[in-house]
């Protein structure tokens, strides 16, 4: 066996920020997607991209946000136009603006943007705007008395609906068309793509198998595992289940660094 871990119930683990990334440059878009990638304290996902303020506007009004990278010039609705909009809603995404120009940082700062970065970004940068928007989102729902977002996943089963949250879920495995996602008390069916799943949920989930989905907070041993067939094989033991889950060797780097970080 190589290491574990008393077994305790699955803890929450940071919540990843859910952006919006807003800029008339499809190029710009894809920088930050990219850095936003490699940021871990807090990580983020990107949730959307819009090109124009209107779209923006849109997609926060439907999409759950936490968070707004914001350019400036952009056609139609700019970005301090965007920022009052929000500046007037109680509980708008904290805005970060992302712009080639220096000249209107009073003016965020004004309208409580949380910081100001000019381009290029750096992801040092980036990921110090992350940290100032994250604790301006606690300080802000603290204020409100409201708790935190609790994330979840929707399962439809037999006409109805039901939200899981995902400081439940153990592991999700793709099954034919399906995925199976399980807790410690119950086996359910979901619609989606575990890329999918694996790329919204980074910091909760880590590959450990081209099939299966494990909860980070959920490993409890990473133990040698001989199916009959390979010897070196390797399996995890996760909190409040007893099945063993097959890691493939592909993934087994993966698994011990997400092991090695655990608190």
């Amino acid at each position: 066996m190589m290491d574990s871990k008393p077994a305790t119930a699955p803890a929450g683990l940071r919540p990843a920020l859910r952006t919006l990334i807003v800029d008339d440059e499809a190029l710009a878009r894809q920088r930050l997607r990219t850095l936003l990638g490699d940021c871990r304290t807090p990580p983020a996902v990107v949730a959307g991209e819009a090109e124009a303020g209107e779209a923006a506007l849109r997609q926060i009004d439907t999409l759950p946000l936490d968070l707004v990278l914001l350019d400036i010039h952009m056609p139609g609705i700019d970005g301090v136009e965007l920022a009052r909009v929000l500046h007037r809603r109680e509980q708008a995404p904290a805005v970060i603006f992302v712009t080639a120009h220096a000249t209107h940082a009073v003016t965020a700062f004004e309208l409580d943007a949380v910081d100001y970065l000019t381009k290029p970004v750096r992801g040092e940068r980036l990921q110090q705007a992350l940290q100032k928007a994250e604790r301006s989102l606690k300080e802000r729902r603290a204020a409100r008395g409201e708790a935190p977002p609790v994330e979840s996943l929707l399962i439809h089963d037999r006409g109805r609906a039901e939200r899981i949250p995902l400081s439940e879920v153990l592991y999700l495995r793709s099954e034919h068309k399906y995925i199976t996602v399980r807790t410690a008390t119950r086996s359910l069916i979901m619609d989606g793509s575990l890329s999918d799943l694996e790329s919204r949920y980074a910091d909760r989930l880590v590959r450990v198998h081209r099939n299966t989905l494990v909860a980070r907070a959920a490993i409890r041993a990473l133990d040698r595992h001989d199916d009959g067939e390979d010897s070196e094989a390797w399996a995890l033991r996760l909190a409040g289940l007893s099945d063993l889950i097959v890691v493939s060797r592909r993934m087994l780097p993966a698994v011990r660094e997400a092991f090695r970080q655990q608190p």
